[in-house]
């Protein structure tokens, strides 16, 4: 099973790339935004699905799909994750 997960833009590198943060965690990576129709800017978010950028969201948009990924999370580990 494949997810994608959103994500903040905190550096933009050369070649289309950025380094983004998911969720409040400290796991960063380095995805290629150049499917986006527009470049992002540091602290937008962005869905990441194998090492691409798919579409922009919203600071809220990010933050409700974080939590039910959290919600998941708890369900199937029973614990606190990771993010």
């Amino acid at each position: 099973m494949c997810l994608a997960i959103p994500a903040q833009v905190v550096e933009l590198q050369e070649q289309g790339m950025a380094r983004v943060r998911v969720g409040e965690s400290q796991t960063y990576l380095t995805a290629s935004m150049l499917l986006l129709p527009e470049p992002p800017r540091v602290g937008d978010y962005v869905i990441v699905h194998a090492g691409f950028a798919l579409h922009s969201l919203t600071p809220e948009q990010a933050q409700e799909s974080l939590a039910a990924l959290r919600e998941v999370a708890e369900a199937i580990e029973g614990q606190k994750p990771l993010f």
